[in-house]
């Protein structure tokens, strides 16, 4: 027998992952929440998700998914919900998987109330919490985990991880911008990010750092004991980065293993820094190197 799963959030984040939960064969039973209708009728009268949907299994809110009998949910909405919503779900007995990042908001303080109010929800419930990071599953990653369990590496010396995401790039951050703003809960959000700003609050690309760290963290198993952070702000009154204290970060860390980590997150730069893409990572070792998509090791 399979596990019963809730998706909420059926946007245009949301909806592209329907399908793959849907066709996972350990998943047999599905329900569709969301603010919006219509997001629900788009998968509900589609013949493909019919074997594991019931129509009585739609649900316009969180509180009311949160009701039903369903063991697991997948929160796939707006960034500055993700926690408060995985706390919810997991209080009313469900366990969670949820979309990165943990939480965005402009308060850093904040943000990090929510995650030790999410790792304290875990303990207290028995509920299982899991963060959707996609690097964690990259080729790379995965190949330099099975490394790093060999002990190929040696000791850890030095990694490298960084997210260069122009806002004007492939992926628009603009038009993302645009389409969040869209429907209920992006409206709300209009008014809630208006008293950050009022307070002096401005957020930055370290807030979202899931991409860039992933990488050097996972291999390593190791995390940061000190930071130093570094950043560059906008300079030509672009909008796009007026919620933003910097549109381009670079952090150094020292971290529990005695290695050094740098890490940039950058919304203002064009290209990537390693040629093979601008999502990567390098960790260097004292007997074994990945760089660039390529491993060296001393023969």
């Amino acid at each position: 027998m399979g596990i019963s799963l809730g998706l909420v959030g059926l946007g245009s984040f949301g909806n592209s992952f329907a399908s793959l939960f849907k066709s996972h064969p350990l998943v047999d039973r599905i329900g569709l929440c969301d603010l919006e209708p219509e997001r629900i009728a788009r998968f509900a009268d589609n013949p493909f998700f019919h074997d594991k949907f019931n129509p009585r299994d739609t649900y316009d809110s969180l509180d009311a998914i949160c009701k039903a009998d369903f063991d697991a949910l997948v929160i796939i909405t707006q960034p500055w919900l993700h926690a408060p919503q995985c706390i919810q779900a997991m209080e009313s007995g469900k366990h969670v998987y949820s979309a990165v990042p943990i939480i965005t908001l402009p308060d850093a303080d904040e943000a990090l109330d929510w995650c030790d109010q999410l790792v304290a929800t875990c303990k207290k419930t028995g509920m299982s919490y899991m963060l959707g990071e996609t690097t964690y599953y990259r080729p790379q990653t995965m190949f330099c985990r099975r490394k790093a369990a060999e002990g190929a590496f040696g000791d850890f010396v030095y990694a490298e991880g960084e997210y260069v995401h122009d806002v004007d790039g492939l992926c628009n951050l603009r038009k993302v911008s645009r389409s969040r703003a869209t429907g209920k809960a992006g409206q709300e959000w209009k008014e809630i990010s208006k008293t950050y700003v009022e307070r002096g609050v401005f957020g930055g690309p370290m807030h979202y750092p899931t991409h860039s760290t992933c990488g050097p963290v996972c291999v390593m198993n190791a995390h940061a004991v000190k930071a130093t952070c570094y950043g560059y702000k906008n300079r030509d009154g672009d909008p796009f980065h007026g919620t933003s204290a910097y549109s381009n970060q670079i952090a150094l860390f020292k971290m529990s293993n005695g290695a050094t980590v740098r890490i940039a997150e950058m919304r203002e730069t064009p290209g990537s820094i390693d040629p093979a893409e601008g999502e990567i990572f390098r960790v260097l070792g004292t007997r074994g190197t990945f760089s660039m998509n390529h491993w060296f090791e001393v023969r």
